[in-house]
């Protein structure tokens, strides 16, 4: 299942982010946003699979393996804009499958 939500998470273009729940829903995973918490968790290439570009249903940044900063400093340099772990324009920014 893993390499299967890798594959799915590359469709996730530069300056766009995702949901779990979106992610989930595109791999076969009803109600299956811890399961997607917990496959992001595992990336073994945070850098070329962008783990960074999952969020939270409502905006907030979430976790990530290297911290919230490095999440927002990442998803910022890509040109998102956040304000207080908060995704703005959520609905220009946010990538649906």
């Amino acid at each position: 299942m893993d390499q299967k939500v890798y594959r799915k998470l590359l469709a996730v273009p530069k300056g766009k982010v995702t949901t779990y729940g979106e992610l989930a829903k595109a791999v076969g995973l009803e109600n299956g946003q811890r399961v997607i918490g917990q496959i992001m968790n595992r990336n073994p290439f945070p850098v070329v699979i962008p783990c960074h570009r999952v969020v939270k249903s409502d905006g907030k940044i979430g976790g990530y393996y290297y911290g919230e900063k490095v999440k927002t400093k990442m998803l910022s340099h890509e040109g998102i804009k956040i304000s207080d772990g908060k995704i703005k324009d959520w609905e220009k920014t946010v990538f649906r499958f």
